[in-house]
């Protein structure tokens, strides 16, 4: 490219390529090496700071551009950072802007004759691709941009003195825009802001409720909504409608709003991403219908991958002073050079270049949709099984409780809880299916999306994402994999979310928190005894004991994660359970719970107590030795405290008097005399301290077996035809020597021996031990070891 570009007459052109190529090569450069990281750690980074006066050259520029574009990666390591495909076909795109630049210097002649050849290109390029005879082209940064000047452009048509007398014409007849209730948020809003027209100018109209899609435009409500506006003195002037729905992607009945436009003399708009298919041989009939309407807007930046293009609206329409009135066209040559880097690009495309990419991204949407169909709990919602280039599912499954029939299930007739808020389960569900899919396979470019109707769901739209990911069939595959892997966490989290909810209510100590927006089995909270305590001190013993389980869970070796909850909006004091699987001991998991949280509540109050009964004993401990002073200043005397007479005195006569002091004993909590201490020469130890509290759950697991899973023992495997491995294990458990408990006082009579019998001289065993038979040791034996 380099030789090329050299080949060329203009060198200020050839010039501009090549450092264009070292700009994109060094940006494009994530290999930074180490100089370059110490000289980051000292950059002002986000700081501005003064102009230097001597300037910076090209390179410097750039670095400290790559700086600010990729300084922050290792602080945003956690999340998913993905830069934008770019190509050749974006280098293109690049390179009109600055050759935009470069241009806007000719003389006018030559900028008029230049923009007009590239204006009149594009346009002509994109009608044809589009299947638009006859239409002129408005280019625009903003997507709304050119539906805002179309609404300009009809009411300059309607309104003949709109120029003259302005606002008075709209006040005496009220235009009226229709749009879908389905359509982009916040649409209506920006158009009534720009037009300065009041909200009563915007009429939403509803998606159908009982026939046909509901996210389609009910066309017979817009015609009794039209009805009434025409009869109270309105205009109905311009209807936007959807060929692919913002949401599902869905497409309006472009036909019969057609008709109903031309009845009323109404403008029709159409945007969407199914607009895109006008480029491919085949094109549904629903998506062609809008080959007729008045106008429409084209985002090719994001099907065809290419950055910083503008976006296009194509429009008929014969008088060019009101286009010209309304801003569609403009006598600048230099607000023409919008459609140069779109020019450079199609180009570089070509028509089969451009059809391919298209015709890519809607295989892509159908590899999707077939192997959804195979897939249980899956549900989709799609426009055409065929051919749908949005593809909208989400995880669905009926509730049925695990421990009943479905036909019992279909016999019960009272609500349950978790029906009554499946809405908001599956919602929350769905949210989560989402976000791990785009974690997991950030190329196929899913993302979560809230319909009015089906809740949240997971939405596939490879023709917004795949010419910028460069998605491939193979990461298809993977969303496909990775799906299945979650679908039986899925259901076994929410199957088990009931008997969770059930264990929790039953056992004393924990409360049950509902969160319907939280991804996974539950969340519970430790709840202690207050013992009259008030609500901040409350507060904060709740809070610690809650924290310090959640740590000793987390310690746990387990597949489950406990954790505090989202960020925002989750409730405080609370241990949050993720996902599960269908092995969980919920029981055993629940009382593992309580019994830590019980241990950890011991363990407080036992300080608690040990702090006030040794501060109690200090106290007392200063009243009797200020008490033991004064008795030791009665016994000497007076004369013993004056300081030179008490020497003497203490010379001529000794007083001989026995040490006292306090010794404070923290198991019996009292204060006891030092005197034997002194005679002794030593210490007593006093009573045995009281265990610590632990926990007692000992269950026996088999080897590999991690914590709150049940065991084959308890499953299907191991059921009443599988006594003869049992009575093999019953035999290999007798051959073992006996696992005495620490507090477990028989023994086995074999075991002892006779000189162990002498040496406890008159104790004898009790009357009838001796006979015990052997089988009954052995069954005692069993019964300690289970």
């Amino acid at each position: 490219m380099d030789a090329s570009l050299e080949k060329m007459v203009d060198p200020t052109l050839a010039e501009m390529g090549k450092n264009l190529n070292e700009a994109m090569k060094m940006l494009e450069d994530n290999q930074r090496k180490a100089e370059e990281e110490n000289e980051k750690k000292y950059a002002r980074k986000d700081i501005p700071g003064p102009l230097q006066g001597s300037g910076q050259d090209m390179v410097s520029i750039l670095q400290l551009v790559q700086n600010l574009m990729h300084g922050e990666e290792e602080e945003e390591s956690s999340q998913a950072y993905r830069l934008q495909n770019v190509g050749e076909q974006g280098h293109m795109a690049l390179l009109g802007h600055s050759l935009a630049a470069y241009i806007s210097v000719l003389d006018r002649e030559r900028l008029r004759k230049l923009t007009t050849r590239i204006l009149s290109d594009t346009t002509l390029w994109l009608c044809r691709l589009f299947r638009y005879e006859n239409g002129s082209a408005y280019y625009h940064e903003d997507d709304r941009e050119g539906l805002l000047k179309i609404c300009r452009l009809v009411i300059h048509t309607r309104y003949e003195d709109y120029t003259v007398e302005g606002f008075n014409v709209l006040y005496t007849k009220q235009p009226i825009i229709y749009i879908s209730s389905a359509a982009r948020t916040g649409l209506g809003q920006a158009l009534c802001n720009q037009l300065g027209l009041p909200l009563s100018c915007m009429c939403r109209v509803p998606c159908n409720t009982m026939f046909g899609s509901q996210h389609q435009m009910d066309v017979a409500l817009l015609d009794r909504l039209i009805k009434d506006d025409v009869e109270s003195g309105k205009l109905p002037l311009l209807l936007v409608a959807n060929a692919g729905t913002p949401g599902a992607g869905h497409t309006d009945k472009l036909g019969r709003l057609k008709e109903l436009c031309e009845q009323y003399n109404m403008w029709l708009h159409v945007e969407g991403v199914n607009l895109a298919t006008l480029a491919l041989g085949y094109v549904s009939s629903s998506v062609l219908a809008a080959t007729k309407c008045d106008s429409m807007t084209l985002t090719l930046g994001s099907w065809l991958g290419l950055p910083a293009v503008p976006a296009v609206t194509l429009y008929r329409h014969e008088d060019p002073s009101l286009s010209l009135a309304a801003g569609l066209t403009s006598s600048q040559p230099v607000e023409k050079l919008r459609a140069l880097p779109l020019w450079l690009s199609l180009q570089y495309l070509g028509h089969d270049g451009i059809v391919e990419r298209i015709k890519h991204a809607s295989q892509l949407s159908q590899r999707l949709l077939e192997n959804l169909k195979n897939l249980d709990f899956i549900k989709t919602s799609v426009e055409d099984e065929l051919s749908s280039p949005v593809v909208v599912f989400k995880f669905y499954q009926k509730y049925l409780n695990r421990d009943q029939t479905p036909s019992a299930a279909q016999a019960s007739t009272i609500p349950h809880p978790v029906i009554s808020n499946e809405g908001h389960i599956y919602d929350t569900f769905n949210q989560w299916l989402g976000e791990q899919l785009a974690q997991l396979v950030p190329a196929s470019g899913v993302d979560v999306v809230e319909l009015e109707d089906e809740g949240t769901c997971v939405r596939f739209s490879p023709l917004m994402t795949s010419a910028v990911l460069g998605t491939e069939i193979q990461d298809v595959d993977q969303l496909v994999d990775c799906l299945k892997m979650k679908i039986p966490v899925l259901t076994s989290t929410l199957q088990l979310r009931e008997e969770f909810e059930q264990e929790v209510r039953r056992t004393v100590g924990l409360l049950y928190i509902e969160d319907l927006s939280w991804p996974g089995l539950g969340v519970v909270r430790y709840s202690y005894h207050s013992d009259g305590k008030n609500d901040d001190k409350q507060e904060k013993e709740l809070e610690k004991i809650n924290t310090e389980l959640l740590k000793k869970l987390n310690e746990l070796e387990s597949d489950l994660t406990f954790s505090l909850g989202p960020e925002f909006g989750g409730q405080k004091n609370c241990v949050y359970i993720g996902m599960v699987t269908e092995d969980l001991d919920v029981s055993e998991l629940v009382e593992t719970i309580a019994a830590t949280g019980r241990e950890i509540e011991e363990n407080s109050r036992l300080l608690e107590n040990m702090t006030e009964v040794v501060r109690k004993g200090i106290q007392e401990a200063q009243l009797q030795l200020q008490k033991a002073n004064e008795e030791r200043l009665l016994e000497e005397g007076l004369l013993r405290q004056i300081p030179v007479v008490g020497s003497v005195l203490n010379w001529f006569s000794p007083f001989q008097a026995s040490p006292k002091g306090r010794t404070f004993n923290l198991t019996a909590g009292s204060l006891e005399s030092t005197e034997s201490t002194y005679v002794s020469k030593a210490q007593g130890t006093g009573t045995t301290p009281p265990p610590t509290p632990t926990s007692s759950l000992t269950k026996q697991r088999l080897p590999g077996q991690k914590i709150f899973k049940r065991s084959l023992r308890n499953s299907d495997a191991f059921s009443e035809t599988s006594s003869v491995s049992h009575c093999e294990d019953l035999e290999k458990t007798d051959q073992r020597p006996p696992a005495l408990s620490p507090g477990q006082e028989q023994r086995s009579p074999e075991t002892e021996k006779p000189e162990q019998q002498q040496q406890e001289g008159t104790q004898t065993p009790p009357k009838g031990t001796e006979d015990i038979p052997r089988d009954c040791t052995k069954v005692e034996e069993q019964e300690s070891q289970r």
